[in-house]
Order: C-alpha cells, then sequence, then structure tokens
C-alpha cells in the first residue's frame, strides 16, 4: 500500500437533484458545455488530474498545494462569469474544499484522510465558496494573494482533532443564493447521470484578475504620513517627503492593500497627530510615520507602523544605506509593512518587492535629482515647473541613460504644454512621446519606471489623437499600480477620450475616494463628465472646487450653456481669462484631447459662453 503527500481538491454541485428535476435535458445541456468550457481545461492548467467522480461531485489531486488553491479560486470565478449570462434558476454553482495531506494510493485513485477532509471542507462551504484547511491556508498565505478568513476549529466525522478551516476571501465573486439541498448522496449515478456529472469535470475560462480592479473595503488600508527631516540641513525637507512618496508608490503595487495617496496624507505635515483620529479622518486600518536623515552619501530611514484603530504598535524598525541603491530602503520598509500587516490581520501574503527599482541601481546622487526635481514639480505653478526643468536637465547630463528622470522630463513637458505654461506647445507634446519612448526601451526598468513610462506613453498617444492606444497604456499602468490613486484619477481622462465614460468615471471616483483632499481629482470627474454630455452631475461635481485655475470656470461655462444658462457661462468665461488671459477655443481644441465631435461641440459651446475664437 503506497502513500503520497497530496493537495485534494473536492466540489460537488449544489441543488443538482433539483435542477435535474426542473429541467433535466437543459441541465445536462448546460452541464456539458461546463465540461469543455470550464473544469477539465482549468484543472489541466493548473497541472491537476480528476481521480474520482462521484454522486454530484468530483476529487482531483494536485501535486501543488498552491495549483489547487489557485485552481479553485478560478474554477469559482469561471462559473460566476459564466451565470452572469444565465436565470438564476438555471445557473449551477458548486462548493469546494481543498485539503493538504497524506493520502492512499491504490492505482488511479485516492483514499484516507487527505481524501477525506476536503470533502469535509467542501460540505462546509458555502455556494460560490472555497474552505480550505488549515495545513493549505497555512502553506499558501506567503505565496498568494488571497485572502484566509478564519472559520475556527470544526470536529469532523472519524477525526480525533479538530481541523482548523478557512474560508478565502473571494473578492469580486457575485454572491450566490444557494438552493436547499434535497436527498443528497454519494450514492453512484445511474448511466444517464453519470454522463451529466463527467460534463461538470472540464472546461476552460478567460481569466479574469480580480487584483487589476482597484481594492474594495475589503482589503487592508493605510495612511503614509509626511516623513520628518531629520538631517542636519532643514533644505533637506524634499529627500524626505519624496522617500515617502516613494513609500507610498511602492505600496501602491500591492494589489492587496489600499493606500491613501500623497495629497491626502500629506495634510497632516507638521501638525501635531493623534493616529486614531487620523485613521477614522482617512477611515484607514494602520498608518506609517517616521523619519529621514541624510548626511552626505548616507541616509537612514526609522518607520514605525501603527494600527489606526487601537494606536498599538506593530512593527518599528531602522534601516540604513550609503552609496548606491538608496531606493532599496523604500522596498524593504515597504516589505516589511506588507509582512506586518499579514501577521497583524491574516489577510495578507508576505509579497516580495525588492525588485521595485531597476537591478542597475540608480546612485544617491541620481537619486536627489530626481527628488529635488519632484519637489518643485509638484508645487504645480510656472515657474516650480522651469526650476523643476532645471534640476532634471543638469541630472540628464550627468545621468544621461537615466529612465526616470527621462520619465520625470516628460511629464514636466505635458503638464507644461496642457497648463498653457509653454514656450513651444507643439514641441514640449512632441517631447512627451520621445523621452517615453526612449525611458522604455532601456533594459532592466523597474515596476515604477515601467508604471511611469506607460502613464506617460498614454498620455504621448493621447497627444497624438491615438485614443485606443492611450487606454491600453493606461490600463497597463494601473495593472502595474492599482492603487496609485493620483494616476488612477488623472488617467480618467484617457477612458473618457476612448469612449469609455464609465470606465473613465470609475477611475475619477477611485481616485476621490482614495485622495479626498487632492482637488484635481474631483476637477478630473467634472471635465470627463462634461465630455459625456452630462452637465448637471459635472457642475455639481465642480461646484465646491472655487476657481484656483482656468480650467474649471470653463468647463463649469460649457455646462451652463448646455444647461441653457448663457449669463451664467459667460461670467464664469469671465472668471477663466481673469485667471489666464491666454485662453482661446482654438487653444482648447489644440490641449483638448476628445474626438473631433467632443471637440466641436465644446468649442462652440465656449465661443458661445464668449471665449475668444483666437
Amino acid at each position: 500500500m503506497d502513500r503520497k503527500l497530496a493537495a485534494i481538491l473536492a466540489a460537488d454541485v449544489v441543488g443538482y437533484s433539483t435542477l435535474m428535476e426542473e429541467d433535466e435535458q437543459g441541465t445536462f445541456e448546460r452541464l456539458r458545455a461546463a465540461r469543455k468550457e470550464l473544469f477539465e481545461p482549468e484543472i489541466a492548467r493548473h497541472h491537476g488530474r480528476i481521480f474520482k467522480l462521484m454522486g454530484d461531485g468530483l476529487l482531483a489531486e494536485f501535486a501543488s498545494v498552491v495549483d489547487a488553491v489557485e485552481c479553485a479560486v478560478a474554477l469559482q470565478r469561471g462559473l460566476a462569469e459564466r451565470n452572469a449570462s444565465f436565470p438564476e434558476d438555471e445557473r449551477i454553482n458548486v462548493r469546494i474544499g481543498v485539503n493538504l495531506g497524506e493520502v492512499i494510493v491504490e492505482g488511479d485513485d485516492f483514499y484516507g484522510e487527505g481524501v477525506n477532509i476536503a470533502a469535509r471542507l467542501e460540505q462546509m462551504a458555502e455556494p460560490g465558496g472555497v474552505y480550505v484547511s488549515g495545513k493549505v491556508a497555512k502553506e499558501v498565505e506567503k505565496k498568494l494573494s488571497f485572502g484566509f478568513e478564519p472559520m475556527g476549529e470544526h470536529l469532523m466525522k472519524n477525526m480525533d482533532e479538530p481541523v482548523p478551516v478557512y474560508r478565502i476571501k473571494l473578492l469580486g465573486v457575485p454572491k450566490i443564493r444557494g438552493r436547499r439541498r434535497r436527498g443528497k448522496s454519494y450514492i453512484p449515478w445511474a448511466a444517464a447521470a453519470a454522463v451529466a456529472l463527467l460534463a461538470i469535470a472540464g472546461g476552460g475560462w478567460a481569466y479574469f484578475n480580480f487584483f487589476d480592479a482597484p481594492a474594495s473595503g475589503n482589503v487592508p488600508s493605510i495612511a503614509v504620513l509626511a516623513f520628518d527631516n531629520m538631517s542636519d540641513d532643514p533644505n533637506l525637507g524634499y529627500f524626505s517627503d519624496g522617500v515617502s512618496e516613494d513609500i507610498i508608490a511602492g505600496l501602491a503595487r500591492a494589489p492587496d492593500l489600499s493606500v491613501i495617496a500623497r495629497n491626502s496624507s500629506f495634510a497632516y505635515k507638521g501638525k501635531p497627530t493623534d493616529v486614531r483620529q487620523i485613521g477614522k479622518q482617512l477611515n484607514v486600518s494602520y498608518v506609517l510615520e517616521g523619519s529621514v536623515r541624510k548626511q552626505a552619501d548616507q541616509v537612514r530611514i526609522v518607520a514605525q507602523l501603527i494600527n489606526a484603530k487601537t494606536g498599538a504598535h506593530v512593527w518599528a524598525e531602522r534601516f540604513d544605506q550609503s552609496g548606491n541603491n538608496p531606493m532599496a530602503l523604500q522596498d524593504a520598509i515597504t516589505e516589511r509593512i506588507v509582512g506586518a500587516i499579514a501577521s497583524d490581520t491574516g489577510q495578507l501574503k508576505r509579497s516580495r518587492y525588492g525588485e521595485a527599482w531597476s537591478k542597475d541601481a540608480a546612485s544617491l546622487e541620481e537619486y536627489d535629482y530626481y527628488l529635488r526635481g519632484h519637489d518643485k514639480f509638484m508645487q504645480y505653478t510656472p515657474q516650480a515647473m522651469e526650476d523643476a526643468y532645471q534640476i532634471w536637465s543638469e541630472g540628464m547630463a550627468k545621468f544621461p541613460d537615466s529612465a526616470l528622470l527621462k520619465l520625470k522630463m516628460g511629464f514636466l513637458h505635458y503638464a507644461r504644454a496642457i497648463n498653457g505654461w509653454s514656450q513651444d506647445t507643439e514641441e514640449d507634446l512632441r517631447l512627451v512621446g520621445e523621452l517615453a519612448k526612449q525611458a522604455m526601451s532601456r533594459d532592466n526598468l523597474s515596476p515604477l519606471e515601467r508604471k511611469m513610462g506607460h502613464w506617460l506613453l498614454a498620455y504621448a498617444n493621447l497627444v497624438e489623437r491615438h485614443s485606443k492606444d492611450a487606454l491600453r497604456e493606461a490600463e497597463a499602468a494601473i495593472a502595474l499600480a492599482p492603487n496609485d490613486a493620483f494616476m488612477v484619477g488623472m488617467l480618467a481622462e484617457v477612458g473618457a477620450a476612448a469612449g469609455d465614460i464609465d470606465k473613465a468615471v470609475s477611475w475619477a471616483d477611485f481616485g476621490i475616494r482614495n485622495d479626498p483632499a487632492n482637488p484635481m481629482l474631483a476637477f478630473m470627474k467634472g471635465f470627463v463628465l462634461t465630455a459625456s454630455g452630462r452637465y448637471q452631475e459635472s457642475d455639481e461635481s465642480m461646484q465646491a472646487l472655487g476657481d484656483w485655475f482656468a480650467g474649471i470656470p470653463l468647463i463649469r461655462s460649457i455646462n451652463a450653456v448646455n444647461l441653457g444658462k448663457i449669463d451664467e457661462a459667460k461670467s464664469q468665461t469671465k472668471k477663466a481669462l481673469e485667471l489666464d488671459p491666454s485662453w482661446t477655443a482654438e487653444k482648447w481644441r489644440q490641449l483638448t484631447f476628445f474626438d473631433a465631435d467632443v471637440l466641436d461641440r465644446q468649442v462652440s459651446d465656449l465661443i458661445t459662453a464668449g471665449l475668444p475664437e483666437k
């Protein structure tokens, strides 16, 4: 009698008897289609093998427990996607249990406790759910991004010791209303029913990466406060701010963690802080605070992670770095934060973020150029933009192959052009694409650089009126940093230009929700709503913004024309010209990247509202 360790997946159809009683032929056909389009290919793709069909269930074995869990999740997501096209009473729903244990091998079949526990877990699971044993959760928690909710210890039939049970949190899967079971049995079916069960044993589906979507309220959230500058030179505040922001950027890449954006968390800079109050105001579970000391080529970062609900310190550590690769500090901190939250909540994997920057690590001097220019850039005034340009130009002269500096310079040219601060708009817009392509041609780009590159390429394609290509680049950037609230919100413009207004509004709303102190994101929502003809909604979203740059009253003037408020439209145009007299209808056409029909309509509205044509 041979034995081996195996991961066992047990699955059964919920309410199969009722389905057959109500529509035998239809159920048979749907199960047969499911075999071809889901179970068999998915199990095979995860290197598994179905070894038993029984009653209304199946058993499959996997050499890897990671493959077994990924397959279980894939099956449930595939079924949820398929079921969306069927009425509720025609849906095929399953329960799944996964266990890791020793099994008895007899020919092609398996027996023993390892199999029995998987079957018991399957019976405990809700329709559409996946339950796993404690052994499985412990083995995969550091390797997969799924959340595991403890369901307590359960005594199972023929087991002397209780088994720890966990439920996988399947974010994004619609809740399935289960049928009441009638006459469930593991007695083998008659021949016709056996053929029907074979139908549920296979199929394929277009894999849906549920972490591509922005994080939901089901995942832990964190605010990174501006780190204190502890350097001897008080003018090095840009460095501590930059370190804090780069940690935010690193955390934004974690699909299983929601991070509040810079504008909102930095609002507490220099103020006495009550972490629990910050947690309440920003609606976050954790707060990271710390300090940075820079001296010559030495950098020290001290960071501490605090539970915002209780005020308890979860983790604290000091990091030192000298010479090359100062960004390794941010990566080390990011990894430790994710690991600490994983330990504190049991929800996250301990992800590896050690490759956040390129293998050809930037020197401290190059990084300093990046941060000094970024500090100026974020002030977002014409003069500060020129100061950033001088800093990055000097940096690029010293580091001509720096992808990081080229990408930042590309964003500067875009910002300078679209805000009307350019001496040569066409040249600035041309350089957006040129610098993005130069940077992205480099080998060994870091995830941060790749994210920035796709983001900048989205703008470059927008400038060239290639809206579908721009949307593809925007989606690539968001896939690399799904929780970068500012980036996601600002890319709403790209979604609108490509004609996907629902996606554009969704991105803008995500930005607003996770960066509530940033008024630019509320403007962006209004901007895309106006493009879609939803003028009242747009105006409501922009009323509280004030008039701090000309784009706000210009959008509101378009809204007013279409709402029949011509006097209000002319008043808004007057405000815009007081803020920036250079605006004309021709300039609007040059710097707004919607399709021709939208642009023609908006230009006509602005002329009606009193904006000069040229």
